[in-house]
Parts: structure tokens; C-alpha cells; sequence
């Protein structure tokens, strides 16, 4: 378990070139205290119950031990402050940042089994909140999922994040979703055949059991690149 800083863009029809994100990952291994990062950028993937459109263009998740390593990284003179500058292509897309609490849990076959050359594919999960009752819809949400996500064909991780409170002085919003989940697939083709099997359906079942809780529910298939210091 650790610390999560998760940044998302804005849903735009932008693709970050190449030499961007080489720069971004060039970037993040200057971030002190960074134990590793996930670079997601968009792709495609078939969901038997929802439809949330175009993914994002672009987004991070950066894992620290400790939030004050978190928050130093996002301080006035943090090497996070270089972000915008590296990405042109985005200028004029907004972008939010949250902190979270990151828990995991076992799945059968953590090994990825990608394609040689190919990223595997997370399916990136937000629910921007608020609850009637936080406490009671996270415990819900933490006993009825992981079993049934644990039961997905071809699944690899899951990971649930919750938020913390942190201070950031970086150039975006900082977000206030109630959670954030993810799992993740050695291909976007492996995520759909999981969408496409019975325990989407059980997901789908125990979503509508969920606690009373506004805002809805946001899913994208994104292209995972593990970015390690």
C-alpha cells in the first residue's frame, strides 16, 4: 500500500506525441522519493453495461511511501511544476489532481502477458462523489467488489484508491472524487473479453446495491505504461 497522485486531462480529441511523453518520462525520473509511475494514454475497449466515450488524453498516477514526499513533489518548487511545459500539446485542456490512499489485492496470475513490445491495458475507474455516507459506501463498496473483480477472467491487479487530504501548490485543479478504482489486463482485448463475461454482470448486479451516492461513474480503457525511477 501506498500513497497515489493521480493527474487526469480533460476528455479532448488530442493524442500526445512520442517526444512528449518521452520527455514526461524523463521528467518523472528527476521526481525525489517517486517509487514508480503509471502513464496512461487512451484506448479501446468494450463494456457490456456503459459507454463513457473517449478516454482522457493523458493521465499519471505516481506512488509515494509517504504523503509528505507526495507533497513536496507537488510544492512551488516541486519537479512537478515542469509538467505543463512538457505537454503543448495540451495547452488550453484542463487537467485536476487528487491524492489518495492506494490499496491492492491479490488477483490468480499477477504475471502480465503482453504482447512483446505492446503495454498492457488498465480499466480506470472514477466516482466523482459525494456520498450520503462515505464511511458506509466505502466499506460496501471494498467488501462487494474486490471478490467479484478477483474473478475476472485474465485480470492482473486491482487497486482501490481513497482520498486523503494533501497540500499542492501545482498549476491544476485539485479533484474531489469520492474514489477512484483500476484494474488492469495484459490487452485492451483481454479487458473486453472480462466486460464481456458473467462477472460484469455480477459487478453490474452489486453496483446497484451501492450506498446513495451522486455524480455517476466514469470508465476508460488507457494504455499503462510503468514508469520506474
Amino acid at each position: 500500500m501506498s500513497f497515489a497522485l493521480v493527474l487526469f486531462h480533460d476528455n479532448a480529441p488530442v493524442a500526445v506525441p512520442a517526444a512528449e511523453l518521452a520527455a514526461l518520462r524523463g521528467l518523472l525520473a528527476r521526481v525525489p522519493a517517486l517509487e514508480d509511475a503509471l502513464i496512461f494514454t487512451p484506448a479501446a475497449a468494450r463494456d457490456s453495461h456503459v459507454d463513457d466515450g473517449a478516454p482522457p488524453p493523458l493521465g499519471l498516477q505516481l506512488h509515494f511511501a509517504r504523503l509528505e514526499a507526495l507533497e513536496a513533489a507537488c510544492a512551488r518548487d516541486g519537479v512537478l511544476q515542469g509538467l505543463p511545459g512538457l505537454l503543448p500539446s495540451l495547452v488550453g485542456v484542463g487537467a485536476n489532481a487528487q491524492a489518495f490512499w492506494r490499496r491492492t489485492w491479490a488477483v490468480p496470475d499477477p504475471v502480465l502477458h503482453a504482447a512483446p513490445g505492446a503495454l498492457p491495458c488498465s480499466y480506470v475507474v472514477h466516482y466523482p462523489g459525494p456520498a450520503e455516507d462515505p464511511n458506509a459506501w466505502h466499506d460496501h463498496y471494498m467488501t462487494g467488489h474486490p471478490p467479484l473483480f478477483q474473478r475476472l477472467p485474465g485480470i492482473r491487479g486491482i487497486e482501490i484508491l481513497t482520498p486523503v487530504e494533501w497540500v499542492s501548490h501545482l498549476p491544476m485543479a485539485k479533484a474531489q472524487n469520492l474514489q477512484r478504482n483500476r484494474v488492469l489486463f495484459d490487452s485492451p482485448e483481454a479487458l473486453t473479453a472480462a466486460l464481456q463475461s458473467p462477472v460484469r454482470h455480477e459487478l453490474r448486479a452489486d453496483f446497484h446495491t451501492f450506498p446513495p451516492f451522486r455524480g455517476g461513474n466514469f470508465h476508460y480503457p488507457m494504455w499503462t505504461d510503468r514508469v520506474r525511477p
